[in-house]
C-alpha cells in the first residue's frame, strides 16, 4: 500500500495520521505534500481549531524510507534535495500554523519522526515511546529542522549529544528536558493529544495564534523588539471581540464561548 496521510475530524480537531504501515509509518513525498495541503484547508477553516498529528498503529514514524534512499543515490543530487525541500515545506508550515499542532507519538519516532514531533507545539509520548536521532547511525546529518529545534530547546552539548551519538532516548528522559510535554501509558497517546486539545480549543484562536507567533519570534528578537510585538498583539487582541466575550465572562464567573 501507497504512504498516505489520512485525516479525521474530532470535534475541532483535525487528526492527521501517517500511514504506511509496510515500512512503520515512514515518510516520504506523497505526505509531504498532503501534510502542507491539509494544514492549509485547516487554517482557512473556522471549524478546526487545532491539529493533532500521529501514526497509524503502534509507531509514530520510522522517518525517510532507507529503502528509496539507497535508491535516491543513484540519481542526480537534485532528486533528493527536492525530496527534502518538501519535508521542509512541511516542517515550516507547521511552525507558521496559526493554530495549535499536537505530536501523539506511540513506539518509535525517528529520524525525521522525531523532527516531525520537535516541530509540532506539544508532544504527547507514550511511555513504550522511543525517540532517536538515528541520522549519523547511517552516515547523514539531520534534516526536518532537527538542529534548528535542539539547538533552540537545549544547551549545545545535549543537541550535539542526540545528533552525534544517535542513541535511543526514553520519552522519561526527554520529559525531563522539557521536549515531551506529557506522558501516558502505551495505547493513551492520542487520547490524551485529543483532550488537550479539547481545551485549547475552548480558548480564543486570535489569542493562540499571537501566542504562537510570539514564542515563534522570540529567539530572534532583542528585548526591545519583543516588547513591541507583545504589545501590538496585546493592543489588537484586547480591541479582538474574543476579548470582550473573555472579560466579561471572567467578570460574571461564566464560561466563555469563543469566536
Amino acid at each position: 500500500m501507497p504512504a498516505e496521510l489520512k485525516s479525521i475530524s474530532h470535534g475541532q480537531t483535525m487528526v492527521l495520521t501517517l500511514s504506511n504501515p509496510e515500512h512503520r509509518n515512514a515518510l516520504g513525498p506523497e505526505i509531504y505534500a498532503a501534510g502542507v495541503e491539509a494544514l492549509s484547508v485547516a487554517e482557512s477553516s473556522p471549524d478546526v481549531r487545532s491539529v493533532v498529528i500521529t501514526g497509524e498503529g503502534s509507531t509514530f514514524c520510522a522517518g525517510g524510507n532507507l529503502l528509496r534512499l539507497k535508491e535516491s543515490r543513484a540519481l542526480s543530487p537534485q532528486v533528493p534535495a527536492q525530496s527534502v525541500e518538501s519535508l521542509h515545506n512541511w516542517i515550516e508550515a507547521i511552525r507558521t500554523f496559526p493554530k495549535p499542532v499536537i505530536a501523539a507519538v506511540e513506539g518509535a519516532a525517528a529520524g525525521a519522526g522525531f523532527s516531525l514531533a520537535l516541530a509540532c507545539d506539544l508532544v504527547v509520548a507514550a511511555r513504550n515511546a522511543v525517540f532517536v536521532m538515528a541520522y549519523s547511525n547511517v552516515a547523514l546529518s539531520p534534516d526536518g529542522g532537527a538542529s534548528w529545534s535542539l539547538s533552540r530547546a537545549l544547551p549545545r552539548q545535549l543537541a550535539a549529544e542526540l545528533l552525534l551519538l544517535g542513541e535511543r532516548m526514553p520519552p522519561e528522559r526527554l520529559h525531563s528536558l522539557g521536549l515531551v510535554n506529557r506522558l501516558v501509558d502505551a495505547g493513551q497517546a492520542l487520547a490524551e493529544a485529543l483532550a488537550l486539545a479539547e481545551r485549547l480549543n475552548a480558548r480564543a484562536p486570535n489569542a493562540l495564534a499571537s501566542i504562537k507567533e510570539l514564542v515563534n519570534d522570540a529567539p530572534g528578537n532583542t528585548l526591545t523588539q519583543q516588547l513591541a510585538s507583545e504589545r501590538d498583539h496585546f493592543v489588537k487582541n484586547l480591541f479582538h471581540a474574543n476579548a470582550g466575550i473573555g472579560i466579561d465572562a471572567f467578570l460574571n464567573k461564566q464560561t466563555p464561548g469563543y469566536h
